[in-house]
């Protein structure tokens, strides 16, 4: 996963589903250089999946917070537009 990811093809499907998971809004990520990202309160178990999904702009924190707390995540613009044809296909 590069940080100029397009096509919903080239993300795993656990990276999907992490997004999914954002989408739904059952996400939380830290505020950090390197996020960790939570769903349904649980740390996720591919951090390393996370942070590039972090990292390419698919997902962030939608507000400044404390370095190291836990706010709700959310897709960018770019995350949100990546999903879009596979709800439509579902």
């Amino acid at each position: 996963m590069n940080e100029t990811v397009k096509d919903p093809e080239s993300l795993s499907c656990r990276a999907l589903a992490m997004l999914r998971a954002v989408a739904q809004g059952r996400a939380e990520i830290t505020v950090s250089l390197e996020p960790d990202l939570y769903v349904d309160g649980l740390p996720c178990s591919d951090q390393s999946t996370a942070h590039r999904l972090a990292h390419a702009g698919l997902i962030r924190t939608p507000r400044e917070g404390v370095p190291g707390s836990r706010v709700a995540a959310e897709l960018s613009e770019t995350g949100q537009d990546l999903l879009e044809p596979l709800a439509s296909a579902a």
